[in-house]
């Protein structure tokens, strides 16, 4: 008597499941498929999946340098707002703890790395206060992220934290004769940019970026691991989708190449002899490495004062992007160390002197 109810109960319920199974196939293509054309309508859903992935990274960074932090050594002030009218525009600023009130020192100003889309000066706070532990004024400066804000936003941003701390140098401990630009990644491509926008008026003028400082105040630029030529440049692959991504993200435009004036964001290509003295590095095993070794040819053939720290392709272990903040390896430690070294030279260079 059981028998046939139960069959067709069991045959109902094998329906329902092969309907419910096209039901989710089906959504999930649907899904699969805005995806897709989000992907390509947007830059947003890249960015924020970078974000999320590199800020999640960051904040390890951060947490793991803390044990090197000389914490009794160091002060400062945290979130100045440099421009008011700006939400994202606030900097840190720090300096050994024991200065006279009139101290000015050599003040470097480092620029988060993040790819554009992702990073804020939180990230760096550890490795700058470790910086000014040994003697100068470090300053960790936000600016705004793309896709929400785009080229050169945070160039004329990073522009105007550097006319705030000269206006606010007495106050801030910066020696407004002796600035170093420096910065990883996308932050060292800014940093690297706003150098030779201060040292060149017509690259300013192409920019469209009038530098707030003078050619004879900036002492230097320290560079970590970041972009600084065109993709493809030199023969290289570098049209994958993350660099798409992120290039779009930043230009506001799919095809980057087609917006006007973005193409002096590759700063290697526009570079002047008038250049400020570089230290620059990367790892062996950065994806960006050939940037980095193809600057600094550019950099030695223009006559520039030039250090770098540069490894044997088959270092072990591999050293990876952003390699030198992991104070914990030797290959940080000797970054950390010849970074120091370039700035203690600096230093002891007489105001002006970077002017050539």
């Amino acid at each position: 008597m059981l028998g046939p109810p139960l069959a067709g109960l069991s045959s109902r319920t094998g329906e329902n499941g092969v309907r419910w199974r096209g039901k989710v196939a089906a959504v999930t293509f649907v899904v699969l498929l805005l995806g897709y054309a989000a992907l390509r309508l947007s830059p947003w859903p890249a960015a924020l999946a970078i974000r999320l992935v590199f800020e999640a990274g960051g904040r390890q960074m951060n947490a793991a340098l803390e044990r090197f932090v000389p914490v009794s050594q160091v002060t400062g002030v945290l979130d100045e707002h440099y421009a008011p009218a700006d939400p994202d525009a606030r900097l840190d600023v720090f300096y050994p703890r024991q200065l006279s009130t009139e101290a000015a020192l050599l003040t470097v100003v480092w620029i988060h790395g993040g790819a554009f889309v992702a990073g804020s000066k939180e990230e760096v706070r550890n490795y700058v206060r470790i910086l000014a532990a040994h003697g100068v004024t470090g300053v960790a400066v936000d600016y705004s992220l793309a896709p929400g804000r785009t080229y050169p936003t945070p160039v004329r941003q990073v522009n105007a934290a550097l006319a705030y701390l000269a206006k606010n140098a007495a106050r801030l401990h910066v020696d407004p004769r002796r600035f170093v630009l420096a910065g990883d990644s996308a932050g060292a491509q800014l940093a690297a940019q706003l150098a030779n926008l201060t040292s060149s008026a017509d690259y300013a003028r192409e920019v469209g970026v009038t530098p707030a400082l003078g050619r004879e105040q900036l002492a230097g630029v320290l560079l970590y691991c970041g972009p600084y030529g065109s993709p493809g440049r030199g023969g290289q692959d570098r049209e994958s989708f993350f660099v798409r991504s992120v290039l779009w993200s930043y230009s506001g435009r799919r095809d980057f190449r087609r917006e006007p004036g973005f193409q002096f964001m590759f700063v290697a290509e526009h570079l002047s002899a008038a250049f400020p003295p570089t230290f620059i590095s990367v790892g062996n095993a950065d994806p960006l490495a050939p940037d980095s070794y193809a600057l600094a040819t550019t950099l030695k053939n223009l006559g520039v004062p030039l250090e770098s720290l540069f490894f044997p392709a088959d270092h072990e272990p591999p050293l990876p992007h952003e390699y030198q903040f992991n104070l914990a390896a030797e290959a940080g430690q000797e970054a950390l160390t010849r970074s120091l070294a370039f700035l203690d030279r600096l230093r002891s260079s007489p105001a002006g002197a970077a002017e050539r």
